[in-house]
């Protein structure tokens, strides 16, 4: 049994930075990664789909170049070649990881990580299939058999429980099947396919299913989302769902809302398969090569030994405080495990506060401005509250809502587009509380507006601030004025 200062269950975002962290400051820390480095983030989720989403939009630029002045010859997008260049960028990043880590001295171990219990000399921790490469990552986890007898046991003090999350499959009939056959694709497989389907039908239209929805509409595909709610991206302020909606049917993507899925059959033997769904009690049948299950995600809390050290959950969530302690003194948990925002910036600043209380340094975590972009084009960006969360909160707030067009940037590089932003502000405190964005440029624009709202500036610090001309962030500047 190997005693070091910090183990960390995860090697995602939370789990990678926290390591790094922890042993930056001359800690010994212990690694435990079930997949590969990087987790879902790096290897099936936001850098695959933001190289798939980059090629779209090139694509996308070079068919509508002539508007420019720009002529070209007759574009075409090679799905072969985006999906080689998704494996260069994300082997980039996992690898720069992996050197990053061991640079810091974090020793990591390939395996299953679970607590076994908590004892006077500390929190054991068993690694099942120990090895000290990676696992062959082409199958599930769970099926993958590297000498079932080589297990590692470890022993801290402290634990940091960063296991992430995985696809919710409900109970919908034929639909767990579908994935078996490979009929139905969750965030993994989706980057797998190696040719563009004809028809690709979405459940769910949160952020997963959109970003998708946008690359292969793009590329050729019939694209049908079906959502149960009446807006797309319900967390979402109304008014930006509204805008990007009305954006993305003018791609061809076709919605079907306050529509639930009944049924999924995969043609026996065959490719393809239908989509039963029920829309106002009425039932209607979609073809589709290929169906992507979007409608969440939820925390891998089993498995894990949580039940051992009678470790709270809600809803299937690590209950944890502002820092992020769990109920049981050393254990920690960081990122989409404890349920909270499941965003990768999230993880990565819940990492940094768990390992500043190790080192019994002050720092709590605040979730009133984490910002939440999606990559679609045009994109959104939204930080804080909607008008309606801030006056259910008890505010008495003031929103304006102003055009990108006063922006010359935007009119000079944006042929008609219709982006704006619309800021919410706090009266009594003279504050902004949130701001919801629609448009180019909004993903690198809002981490500005998270500072303003996670420092509390005054407008007037705000109106008095200069903002470089010309870009798109002055617009947030000019529609205080507005107010």
């Amino acid at each position: 049994m190997t005693k070091v200062d910090i183990i960390v269950i995860g090697g995602g975002p939370g789990g990678y930075l926290a390591a790094e962290r922890a042993a930056g400051d001359g800690k010994t820390v212990i690694l435990i990664e079930n997949r590969k480095l990087g987790g879902v983030c790096l290897n099936e989720g936001c850098i695959p789909s933001k190289t798939y989403l980059n090629s779209a939009k090139l694509y996308d630029y070079a068919r509508r170049s002539a508007a420019y002045g720009v002529i070209t010859k007759e574009a075409s997008l090679d799905h072969q070649q985006v999906m080689s260049r998704k494996e260069k960028v994300v082997n980039t990043l996992v690898g720069g990881v992996t050197a990053k880590l061991k640079n810091y001295g974090v020793k990591v171990v390939y395996g299953k990580g679970s607590i076994c219990e908590k004892t006077t000399d500390g929190i054991v921790v068993e690694v099942a299939n120990a090895v000290d490469q990676e696992v062959d990552t082409s199958t599930d986890a769970s099926t993958n058999t590297v000498a079932d007898t080589e297990r590692e046991i470890f022993l801290s003090d402290k634990v940091i429980i960063a296991t992430g999350s995985t696809p919710i499959i409900p109970p919908i009939p034929g639909l767990r099947e579908g994935v078996q056959s490979g009929f139905v694709l969750t965030n993994r497989e989706i980057f797998e396919i190696a040719e563009i389907p004809k028809a690709l039908v979405i459940i769910g239209g949160g952020v997963i299913g959109l970003e998708m929805a946008s690359y292969f509409a793009q590329a050729g595909t019939t694209v049908t989302v079906i959502e149960m709610a009446a807006m797309i991206i319900p967390a979402f302020d109304q008014e930006i769902s509204n805008a990007l909606l009305k954006e993305l049917k003018k791609k061809g993507i076709n919605f079907f809302l306050s529509s639930q899925v009944t049924v999924v059959k995969h043609e026996a033997g065959g490719q393809g398969g239908v989509v039963i769904y029920q829309k106002d009690e009425e039932s209607f049948e979609l073809a589709a090569d290929y169906v992507l299950c979007a409608i969440g995600r939820k925390p891998v809390i089993e498995g894990i030994g949580l039940e051992k050290v009678n470790i709270y959950t809600e809803k299937g969530a690590i209950v944890t405080d502002d820092y992020l302690q769990t109920n049981v003194s050393g254990i920690y948990a960081v990122g989409d495990v404890n349920g909270k925002f499941m965003l990768a910036h999230t993880a990565y600043r819940e990492a940094e506060v768990a390992v500043k209380h190790i080192f019994g340094k002050k720092d709590f975590m605040r979730y009133d401005a984490v910002p939440s972009v999606i990559y679609t084009c045009p994109e959104v960006a939204c930080v804080g509250k909607t008008k309606e969360q801030a006056e259910a909160a008890g505010m008495i707030v003031k929103s304006i809502t102003t055009s990108f067009k006063y922006s010359g940037r935007y009119l000079a590089e944006v042929d008609k587009g219709n982006g704006f932003c619309k800021i919410v502000v706090d009266t009594k405190r003279d504050c902004i509380v949130g701001v919801h964005m629609i448009g180019s440029y909004v993903s690198e624009m809002v981490y500005g507006v998270t500072y303003m709202i996670e420092a509390q500036t005054p407008t007037l610090q705000i109106k008095e601030t200069i903002f470089p001309h010309p870009t798109v962030c002055e617009v947030i500047r000019e529609a205080l004025f507005e107010l």
